[in-house]
């Protein structure tokens, strides 16, 4: 297992040339799944687990790894399967998403492939647990399906998406904005797109939703050949970086051709200092920051909606930003 993983940190600079590596692997059965190595920490055999009172069913137990605790999520029964059995024989793919590390408890890991975001697609209509899927692929002329971690992660520890009192209060003039101009939002989770868009919705912000970079520039194009200036219509853009079709680097590289409203990157790869993160500063990101996540301490949890509202205000200048911001 460890042959897998020896060389995750030189396969993942990949940034900006619209492809990936999978980490697959299996729950039951045949049936493979996906997990963008990017976010991979390790894979390890499955550790003892020590179980929890009063645990959400999907957390298995915590595991003691190189000194510290890392709680482990059944992958099988987060997306509604029976849980994986035969733990010694089993395995933990430990990742990091949205500044906090958790393990994801598989029955078999399988290798690394090298793809194009353009060899991934939607999840079709009508799939049993489509909703704990945020693209499919073929390797191997079989079909992978991608799971929805965001998803899992929202379901275990939601989010709250709550703005205070005292930042609705200073959002008058982003309320005032807002009222004739859409917010473009594009993330291939719904959960993140959903997220995002109460979070705005509760200053009054029209919210136009899309599924990745593909979807998002096609609108563009649209507003464009409509005759409407972009900057007319869009107050700014929200986008995450890893999406099928079209991921956000090359969808912000071709918004950049035609627009220079402002750009907000959301990521649930924790750093603002990765790679990736640079690679967007590069492209012409305006702000790059976190995606909120239920997954914290309450303490910062209470403050995320109010965190990412403030980015926006600093953003689109009507607010000056915090001396560690500047």
């Amino acid at each position: 297992m460890a042959g897998i993983m020896d060389s995750v940190n030189q396969r993942t600079q990949m940034v900006g040339q619209n492809r990936l590596e999978l980490l697959l692997f299996k729950l039951h059965g045949r049936q493979r799944y996906g997990i963008n190595v990017f976010k991979v920490k390790e894979v390890i055999q499955c550790p003892p687990l020590t179980s929890l009172p009063h645990r959400h069913p999907v957390v298995r137990g915590v595991a003691h790894i190189r000194g510290s605790t890392i709680r482990v999520l059944d992958l099988s029964m987060a997306i509604g399967g029976r849980p994986v059995q035969d733990l010694k024989n089993s395995f933990v793919v430990i990742a990091e998403y949205n500044r906090s590390v958790q393990g994801f408890l598989v029955g078999s890991v399988e290798r690394i492939v090298n793809l194009n975001w353009e060899d991934m697609h939607p999840p079709p209509k009508g799939a049993g647990h489509a909703n704990y899927l945020t693209a499919v692929t073929e390797v191997d002329k079989e079909l992978v399906e991608i799971i929805d971690v965001e998803r899992v992660l929202s379901d275990v520890s939601p989010a709250d998406e709550r703005v205070s009192d005292e930042v609705l209060d200073s959002s008058s003039q982003l309320s005032k904005a807002a009222q004739t101009k859409h917010v473009l939002i594009v993330d291939d989770s719904s959960v993140a797109r959903n997220q995002v868009k109460r979070t705005l919705e509760q200053i009054g912000c029209e919210i136009t939703a899309c599924k990745n970079g593909r979807e998002a520039y096609e609108t563009l194009l649209c507003i464009a050949e409509g005759g409407q200036h972009i900057n007319e219509k869009l107050l700014m853009m929200i986008s995450d970086i890893e999406m099928p079709e079209m991921d956000g680097l090359t969808f912000l590289r071709h918004a950049r051709s035609k627009t220079q409203a402002k750009i907000l990157v959301l990521s649930a790869v924790t750093g603002l200092g990765s790679s990736k993160a640079v690679e967007a500063k590069k492209l012409g990101a305006d702000a790059v920051m976190n995606k909120p996540s239920g997954n914290v301490s309450m303490d910062l949890k209470e403050k995320r909606g109010d965190e990412f509202i403030e980015t926006i205000h600093v953003l689109l200048g009507l607010a000056e930003p915090k001396p560690d911001d500047a």
